[in-house]
């Protein structure tokens, strides 16, 4: 396998198959990758090989390697015969500690001595996820994004007993399948990507609740504005260059007392059935004649686009070290 050849992680099982399973099935049988899946939810084989065939003409455009095909694929009905014979393992069951603490406990109960094992949560700490397990060090946090198998972020944290050794060879993989790894230095809930969208989504549902704009003026606010911008250089960047010549410098000087004004509130509005309607009819309002099939094929075939825009302008952009 060209894309496998600096490290040993060659056959790979993913647990649980929902949206973010299902992407990366598709992520890592796009790069070359023997992947067996496992869920047993009714229905899960189906559904995943479907999914499959509608990600995979979108894989194609995006970049596939040479040694590619959904034949690499096997869906496991046995948990055990799933886990034991991989080289790394990616978990995806439901957003409870409870569950992915059983989960994980199981799965480094099973799994071979060297395999690592990684969770895709989204926001609890590694430290307690491993806490149940019996060799926490090879377990860790890989956190992606949805279309897992396009988006090319990952955040990867370690926990406290987590060895060094396995934070680098996962960032190896990931880097394997185009991926962006971003190796968070200390755990906090929430990684950092989603505390920083939890915080405009906290602003946009006071927005809305307060009927300054509807979910559609919204949405449209950060589209046409610095959604734009940060899709290249991000906040720091963006604000960096807000300062004309003398940068950041000017930057904070001139609009630095502003960080004093309440323009932002920070705490997230009540979730009331009034506001809950305002959300939910202004999102099926912006998507009526439109079924949400249309609206993935749309948004992956913008993200395709935009990632060769990317590339061609922030070619060298590196996570953990300078431009």
């Amino acid at each position: 396998m060209e894309r496998n050849s600096t490290h040993t992680i060659k056959n790979i099982t993913v647990i649980g198959t929902g949206v973010i399973g299902k992407g990366w099935v598709a992520r890592f049988l796009s790069q070359g990758y023997h992947v067996t899946a496992f869920d047993p939810a009714p229905g899960a084989e189906e559904k995943i090989k479907e999914g499959l065939k509608i990600a995979w003409p979108k894989l194609e455009k995006y970049g596939l390697a040479e040694s590619a095909s959904m034949d690499n694929f096997k869906f496991e009905s046995d948990f055990n015969k799933a886990v034991e014979s991989a080289d790394f393992i990616q978990e995806n069951v439901p957003e409870r500690e409870d569950i992915k603490r059983k989960i994980l406990s199981d799965i480094d109960l099973v799994a071979k001595p060297e395999a690592i094992i990684s969770s895709s949560t989204s926001g609890i700490k590694p430290t307690t996820l491993q806490a149940d397990c019996k060799n926490p060090e090879r377990v860790l946090v890989a956190h992606p994004f949805n279309p897992v198998y396009l988006i090319p972020l990952v955040e990867l944290v370690g926990g406290e007993k987590t060895a060094p050794t396995t934070i680098e060879r996962t960032k190896e993989l990931f880097e394997s399948v185009k991926m962006k790894p971003l190796v968070i230095r200390n755990e906090i809930e929430g990684h950092v990507a989603d505390r920083l969208m939890e915080a405009i989504w906290r602003e946009a549902l006071h927005i809305v609740n307060d009927g300054i704009a509807t979910t559609e003026e919204v949405d449209a606010s950060i589209v046409y504005g610095p959604g734009l911008r940060w899709a290249l250089m991000g906040p720091f960047m963006t604000l960096h260059l807000a300062g004309g010549e003398e940068g950041m410098r000017h930057m904070l000087r001139q609009f630095g007392p502003a960080l004093k004004l309440p323009w932002t509130k920070l705490v997230a509005p009540e979730l009331t059935e009034e506001l809950s309607n305002k959300v939910i009819e202004g999102c099926e309002q912006q998507t009526k004649g439109h079924n949400i099939a249309d609206l993935e094929q749309r948004r992956d075939d913008f993200l395709i686009e935009l990632d060769e825009l990317l590339q061609k302008y922030w070619p060298t952009a590196n996570l953990n070290g300078s431009l």
